[in-house]
């Protein structure tokens, strides 16, 4: 029985060091599924979109688009790692109303949050930019707070407008 129990924990073993070597790592997903973003009120994201499009003219900002609407800046690239939706991620932010500029929420210390507990923009835009980025993002209401807004200092339908550093 001693021999058995002895074979079966050098397989075990052998087996666990094959996992290590063959390279075997936790997932890593970086992209939102397209049901989710979908799923978003499309008349409302047009209308969103269009707001924050002339607000970006009226201010003179030029932005990148990506494809689920959000509109995007990158201040500073970054060098580091992406970090997948299975991550925290380790962030500074300043969160504003686009309707009024109102500052709602800053971080001036970096903070950790798991990455698939943040609202559907932020999980859809930080696994694109790499560790040490600086961007700012222009969230349609859907990807953020919708129908239901947040508090009392985030209405229903808001846009906002977040200046991220991703720190890790």
């Amino acid at each position: 029985m001693k021999k058995l129990a002895g074979k079966i924990l050098i397989l075990v073993g052998a087996v666990a060091g094959l996992s290590l070597v063959s390279g075997c790592e936790a997932p890593c997903t970086r992209t939102v599924s397209q049901a989710e973003i979908n799923a978003v009120n499309q008349t409302q994201l047009q209308t969103d979109i269009a707001a924050i499009d002339q607000y970006l003219v009226n201010n003179g900002i030029v932005a990148s688009n990506d494809p689920s609407g959000i509109r995007y800046t990158v201040d500073t690239p970054g060098t580091g790692a992406k970090p997948c939706l299975e991550n925290t991620v380790t962030v500074r932010y300043t969160g504003k109303l686009l309707s009024t500029g109102n500052v709602f929420d800053s971080s001036a210390n970096p903070v950790s949050f798991a990455l698939s507990n943040l609202i559907l923009g932020w999980r859809i835009m930080l696994p694109q930019f790499q560790a040490g980025s600086i961007i700012t993002l222009y969230i349609p209401s859907g990807f953020a707070y919708g129908t239901r807004g947040a508090g009392t200092s985030i209405p229903a339908n808001a846009n906002l407008i977040f200046t991220i550093e991703l720190v890790r």
